[in-house]
């Protein structure tokens, strides 16, 4: 069934509105962005606006989930590529810190969301969208017999904790890059840490 030009230009609507508010919060984050800049920058009206959205902080939770979504589809492109497990959860891990590096990731998803959603909302959210790939690629390694007998949960459970303090540690760096590199080098650590002996 073919599409209306009016529910085109309502989507089309509705995902400037986003791109500008998830631009707008990554430079002056979530408090000093108003609505009437958001809807100055997408050139909509304030009402198209509230067609869509409550208000600012439904605004805010689609563009969080907006990067999100692509955090994920980078992180799953990688872990899904070529090679053996090993070598697909060292590009996991990878591709994570360079999705960490992002300044929209880093301000909507670290910095702005635990306090605009609030903490528990958040944390919700934040295992909806990565702890079932963690659990992948630790039950992937298993099966590889790259671990040795770990218990799954726990192991998962504790090494989502481990990127998620990573990603604040880069977030909060005055020199994010490097911070990166010390990030990357103690996860691999971690994971080197249960390897079961080759």
């Amino acid at each position: 069934m073919m599409r209306s030009r009016r529910a085109d230009y309502s989507e089309s609507t509705k995902q400037a509105l986003v791109d500008s508010a998830s631009d707008l919060f990554t430079k002056n984050g979530y408090a000093a962005t108003s609505l009437d800049a958001i809807v100055k920058r997408a050139r909509v009206t304030k009402g198209a606006l509230y067609h869509h959205f409550s208000g600012k902080q439904a605004l805010f939770e689609a563009a969080f989930h907006q990067v999100e979504t692509r955090a994920m589809a980078q992180l799953t492109k990688a872990i899904d590529g070529g090679g053996s497990p090993w070598e697909r959860a060292l590009d996991g891990v990878q591709e994570y810190i360079k999705v960490c590096l992002d300044p929209t990731y880093q301000r909507l998803v670290i910095r702005e969301a635990p306090v605009v959603m609030g903490y528990e909302r958040w944390r919700e959210c934040e295992e909806r969208y990565s702890f079932g790939i963690v659990r992948s690629v630790l039950e992937s390694l298993i099966e590889a017999g790259e671990l040795g007998d770990v218990p799954i949960e726990v192991t998962a459970r504790m090494m989502f904790a481990s990127l998620a303090a990573g990603a604040q540690i880069i977030a909060e760096a005055s020199d994010p890059k490097k911070a990166s590199a010390e990030v990357f080098t103690a996860l691999i650590h971690m994971i080197e840490g249960i390897r079961r002996d080759r």
